[in-house]
């Protein structure tokens, strides 16, 4: 990318369409490590990671938007020349995902979603909005990681075991590598003059064009995205297939891998 290199793995035979698997914040593609292992046999699946997280490059220059994740995402695909995707997107990977299939919809396929939105959300959950407070905000992300610690023990209703925890925490080692995670939470747009008002408003209203066959897997006892998510999802598409995993949080892919993977290789087929 012009702004700077994209770490990306891209794994399985190039003749099967892709599966594209986007990530949200404070993760990256490991989040789709074991999707990637079993699906792998027969599709093509690619996933990688935003600028600023991950194995990515972090300019200090870049402007960590949403419309120019966007652009990052439509300027990949591009690249890679991908087609027939199936799109798979979790948390900021919804925005983002919706952004890139309304701009190139020919390459789309069939989108699944989980815990996530691509559209306003009334309010912030208190622990969000501390992280985005001014200065203080800023140090407990990126001074403390207190953003991507916390993640790793609150996003998931079954413990993750130590090594998954040092791997998702492994990219974001210092000040300076955690500048992604930062420019995530403060790209919240809860206000009209927010830097990602207009871009956002844009995708949303873009939903309504979107003819794709999609499934929604959710897990419910995510505190962030909670069931309103889904419901709201469910009746901007009311004929997508909708699966709730009840004993499930934010990471539903790390509570109920067997359960997602199954669904996601099932709906790619």
């Amino acid at each position: 990318m012009p702004a700077g290199r994209i770490h990306y793995v891209d794994e399985g035979p190039r003749a099967a369409g892709p599966i594209l698997c986007l990530h949200g914040n404070p993760t990256w593609a490991f989040h789709y490590r074991r999707l990637i292992a079993e699906a792998r046999p027969f599709h093509r699946v690619v996933a990688f990671d935003h600028l600023g997280m991950g194995l990515s490059d972090r300019p200090a220059g870049f402007s960590y938007t949403l419309a120019d994740h966007v652009t990052n995402a439509i300027a990949f695909v591009d690249a890679l020349d991908l087609r027939k995707i199936t799109l798979v997107a979790h948390d900021w990977g919804g925005a983002i995902g919706m952004g890139l299939a309304l701009a190139r919809p020919d390459r789309i396929a069939r989108i699944t979603v989980m815990n996530t939105a691509a559209f306003f959300i009334p309010r912030l959950p208190k622990r969000i909005a501390i992280c985005r407070a001014r200065f203080f905000g800023e140090f407990i992300t990126r001074g403390l990681n207190g953003f991507a610690r916390a993640a790793t023990t609150m996003t998931t209703t079954h413990p993750l075991a130590r090594e998954v925890r040092a791997g998702y925490l492994a990219p974001y080692a210092s000040w300076r590598r955690r500048i992604g995670i930062w420019n995530f939470v403060r790209d919240i747009p809860m206000t009209a003059t927010h830097r990602s008002w207009a871009t956002l408003g844009l995708i949303e209203e873009g939903l309504k064009t979107l003819r794709k066959p999609m499934q929604i897997l959710w897990g419910e006892r995510d505190w962030c995205f909670t069931p309103h998510f889904r419901e709201e999802w469910q009746r901007r598409f009311p004929h997508a297939y909708v699966h709730k995993f009840d004993d499930a949080g934010h990471y539903l892919i790390e509570d109920e891998p067997d359960g997602v993977i199954a669904r996601i290789r099932d709906f790619a087929s």
